[in-house]
């Protein structure tokens, strides 16, 4: 947490939007100095650093400069890196916060009938700024992150496009060959049904009755040479198969190609995906090594968490010393319970905040799916939560168990240590409001 003297600091508020920022600047005593806009390009910003100075200058009283403004997608990002470091605002130490937008809006609340324009938008949150709101928020960090994070989100972006394209094939898939789908686990021939063996038969073969009249010797062959010899059971699978093919729908030979083509073009897509995933992996490996490696060897000391879970969390968390504690990171993230108590009254089924950075969420939820699978403790904690309740058993055990992995995340990079099973003094400390 920074420390900064209010009664001498010029607060600047900023309504971001992609033409122009619309900007309010003040003292502590609600002294408006500034208020104007610039054009959201470098000639814009370069104005404005120029007012900036000019006001400083003119005001000694002033000597530190926080500037406030809404993360607003990608907009924000180039002159909250311009202000953070433009040289000739170095000597007025500017501390540039990029705000959650419903913070500012639930501010707004505390106003009767204020205006909503961009102007009362700039003045808003300068004046957020004013009354210390960014005490507990984290300072701009720069581009230090920012190549990281573009490329950690962009494979969110890749991943989600496979789950996007899976899920539109299931229809297509069905129309095809609709027992697949439904058969119980013992009796699917595919361990998965989007891989590359599924893909070839589903592809390769026009209809089922292709199936069905191949001699099995044939369609042995075809499955080893597809599956790479991978099949530990090949006669069990072929049989497996042929019996799915006779039990499914037959379908009219007009419906055939299309259906071949529709799903060759997503398999074809997914392949695509997979491989650009690969690409970014390594990218990611490349600029991870070259900016923190001892946090990435920190994360990647946890069973079940690699370079993938590990960069996504470092690129949203940035520099762990932004926070004060666990419970901070927890918010950062949404994974807390706000309670819900009144009088006499107090609630014992609060819903999970989610009011955080949805992309940190999204890296420890998956990052402890997967440490469950490796680590006994937190298999049996999530066992334990799962077992609590008889609805949303999942999510409600997994974000439980994400809590008490940031527990872990946070104790493990303050102490820059490695994990060994032992608890940590910051993995000891529990939310009174979970669950």
């Amino acid at each position: 947490m920074i420390k900064i003297n209010y009664m001498s600091t010029l607060f600047v508020g900023i309504d971001v939007s992609s033409k122009s920022n619309v900007v309010c600047a003040m003292d502590f005593d609600e002294n408006k100095y500034i208020a104007s806009s610039f054009t959201n390009n470098q000639p814009g910003a370069e104005k404005l650093a120029g007012m900036l100075v000019e006001c400083m200058n003119k005001h000694r009283n002033l000597d530190t400069i926080v500037v406030a403004l809404e993360a607003t997608s990608v907009y924000s990002i180039h002159i909250a890196n311009f202000l953070s470091s433009a040289e000739v605002l170095m000597p007025y130490n500017p501390y540039v916060f990029c705000l959650n937008p419903k913070t500012t809006a639930n501010y707004r609340k505390s106003y009767v009938g204020l205006e909503k324009t961009d102007p009362t938008d700039a003045f808003l949150i300068a004046d957020f700024a004013r009354v210390g709101r960014t005490k507990k928020s984290e300072p701009w960090r720069g581009s230090q992150f920012i190549s990281l994070k573009r490329l950690t989100r962009h494979r969110l972006h890749l991943a989600e496009c496979i789950t996007r394209e899976k899920t539109y094939m299931v229809s297509n898939l069905y129309l095809k060959f609709s027992e697949l789908q439904l058969l119980d686990e013992a009796d699917q021939p595919f361990s998965n049904v989007y891989g590359a063996t599924s893909s070839a038969v589903l592809t390769e073969f026009m209809s089922l009755q292709e199936i069905i009249d191949l001699p099995e010797e044939e369609l042995l062959q075809f499955l080893a040479a597809k599956s790479r010899n991978r099949i530990s059971d090949i006669s069990k699978t072929a049989e497996l198969l042929k019996k799915a093919a006779r039990d499914s729908y037959r379908l009219d030979q007009c419906m055939y190609e299309p259906l071949n083509v529709s799903l060759a073009s997503s398999f074809n897509c997914i392949e695509s995906y997979k491989k650009e995933i690969k690409l970014i992996d390594k990218a990611i490996e490349k600029c991870i090594n070259g900016m923190n490696p001892n946090a990435l060897t920190v994360l990647r000391s946890i069973p079940g968490i690699g370079s993938v879970w590990a960069s996504g969390i470092m690129a949203e968390i940035g520099d762990i010393t932004a926070f004060h504690s666990s419970d901070a990171l927890a918010k950062y993230a949404g994974l807390f319970w706000p309670k819900s108590d009144s009088g006499d009254f107090f609630s014992e089924d609060n819903q999970i905040s989610k009011a955080g950075n949805i992309y940190l969420r999204y890296y420890l939820c998956e990052a402890a799916n997967s440490v469950r699978r490796h680590v006994p403790e937190y298999s049996e904690f999530y066992s334990k939560k799962y077992a609590e309740v008889t609805k949303h058993q999942h999510k409600r055990a997994l974000a439980l168990t994400s809590r008490k992995l940031v527990r872990l995340v946070f104790g493990l990079l303050v102490k820059n240590q490695l994990y060994t099973g032992d608890k940590l003094d910051a993995e000891m400390n529990t939310d009174s409001n979970e669950g």
